[in-house]
C-alpha cells in the first residue's frame, strides 16, 4: 500500500489521481501511525506553513511513526512542504522543529533579489547526479512550482537537482529511501508523471 499522509496541508486529491494515473496499486489516504506502519511506500505532499505543517503532524502523533518509517528505510517521497518539513527547521516558523531527517533549513526568498515571491510557475530543474525516480527524465525539463522558501541542507551531497530563480537553489534530493521535491509532480504533466511513475515501479518492483 501507498500511503499518501494527510495531515490538513495538502493537494491530495490530484497526488492520488496522478499515482492511480501511473499504475499505483493501492493507493490509501491515511492519518493515523497504524496505517503508516502497514504501508510499503510513505508519500507526504504538503501546500502551507511549516508551523502548521509540523503542529499538525504533532498533534495526529505522526511524527514519529513517519521518522521511524524513514529510518527503517521504507520509500518515502516528499512534495513541496513534504519536502521542506525534512529539514530541522524553517525561517517560517521560528520554533518549531522539523522531522530533523535532514541538517539544515528552510529560507525564504530574499526580496533583494528583486524576485517575485511565491515563486510560481514552469521552471526547469537541472539534475546534478542520476537517481532511479529521475529515469527517463530530460535534464533541465521543466516542472511546476509554488513556494515562498527553499531549502538548504548542509550535505550538499543530498541535493540531486537545482533550479535557476535568480540563484541556484535545491530543488530536489535524493538519499538512500528518501527522495523529496520542491516542484509539484502532479502538477508538471509528462516529466512530472515519468518521475511518479518511476517512485510507484521502483516499490512496486
Amino acid at each position: 500500500m501507498f500511503g499518501l499522509i494527510d495531515y490538513g496541508m495538502g493537494n491530495l486529491s490530484s497526488v492520488y489521481k496522478a499515482l492511480k494515473a501511473v499504475g499505483a496499486k493501492d493507493v490509501r489516504i491515511i492519518s493515523s501511525r497504524r496505517e503508516i506502519d502497514e504501508t510499503y511506500a510513505v508519500i507526504l505532499p504538503g501546500v502551507g506553513n511549516f508551523g502548521d505543517g509540523m503542529e499538525n503532524l504533532n498533534s495526529k502523533e505522526l511524527t514519529y511513526p513517519l521518522q521511524k518509517a524513514i529510518d527503517f528505510g521504507k520509500p518515502f517521497l516528499g512534495i513541496c512542504l513534504g519536502m521542506q518539513l525534512l529539514m530541522e527547521e524553517s525561517e517560517e516558523a521560528p520554533g518549531f522543529h522539523g522531522l530533523g531527517i535532514f541538517k539544515g533549513k528552510a529560507t525564504k526568498f530574499s526580496p533583494d533579489l528583486n524576485l517575485k515571491v511565491p515563486h510560481v510557475g514552469w521552471n526547469s530543474v537541472h539534475f546534478k547526479e542520476r537517481h532511479p525516480c529521475i529515469d527517463g527524465i530530460n535534464n533541465d525539463d521543466f516542472f511546476y512550482f509554488v513556494h515562498s522558501y527553499y531549502i538548504e541542507p548542509l550535505n550538499q551531497e543530498i541535493v540531486l537537482g537545482i533550479t535557476d530563480y535568480g540563484f541556484d537553489f535545491c530543488s530536489c534530493i535524493g538519499f538512500n529511501n528518501v527522495f523529496a521535491t520542491q516542484f509539484h509532480p502532479e502538477k508538471s504533466q509528462d516529466a512530472g508523471l515519468k518521475l511518479l511513475k518511476n517512485f510507484v515501479n521502483i516499490v512496486q518492483q
